[in-house]
C-alpha cells in the first residue's frame, strides 16, 4: 500500500480541529508526550513498515523545509 498524502478526510478541518483541541489544556510536555503516543497509535494502525518509512522520510523533509523557508524569510 503507497503512502497516501492526500486527505482520506470528508471533512479535514473536523480532523485538525479534533487534533487541535485535544492539545488544549496541555502542557509542552505533556503536549509533546501526547504527539508521540499518537504517533505511536496510528504507526501501529497504519502496521505497514514501508508506508512507516515513507511517512517519516516525507515529515522529515516538510520539517526541514519549513526551516528554511523560515530562514530565508528572516534574510
Amino acid at each position: 500500500m503507497p503512502l497516501s498524502t492526500s486527505s482520506n478526510f470528508a471533512r479535514p478541518d473536523d480532523a485538525f480541529r479534533a487534533i487541535v483541541e485535544a492539545h488544549r489544556g496541555l502542557t509542552d510536555e505533556q503536549s509533546a508526550d501526547f504527539d508521540a503516543a499518537l504517533v505511536l497509535i496510528l504507526a501501529n494502525h497504519i502496521g505497514d513498515i514501508d508506508v512507516l518509512r515513507d511517512a517519516l522520510v516525507l515529515a522529515k523533509r516538510r520539517m526541514i523545509d519549513g526551516q528554511q523557508q523560515q530562514q530565508q524569510q528572516q534574510q
